[in-house]
């Protein structure tokens, strides 16, 4: 999953080499903390959170597959 979210949020951004990914797990969540350069910040929320959002729904899919939870923050 968090390959994924690696994968889709270089796609994104104008500056790719940015893209960072903490993984962190607590009860059996996994939570995929995305950091990206402050220039892309607007290209992975997208308009009114919609890129965001089907950033989160994308993996929350892959890890239903898995059987596992994932929560993704954007900071």
């Amino acid at each position: 999953m968090k390959e994924l979210l690696i994968l889709v949020a270089k796609n994104l951004v104008d500056q790719p080499e940015h893209v960072n990914v903490i993984e962190e797990e607590n009860d059996g969540i996994t939570t995929l903390r995305l950091k990206v350069a402050p220039d892309d910040m607007g290209k992975v929320i997208g308009k009114q959170g919609r890129i965001a959002r089907a950033i989160r729904t994308l993996v929350k899919a892959a890890a239903i597959n898995e059987e596992k939870k994932v929560n993704v923050e954007i900071i």
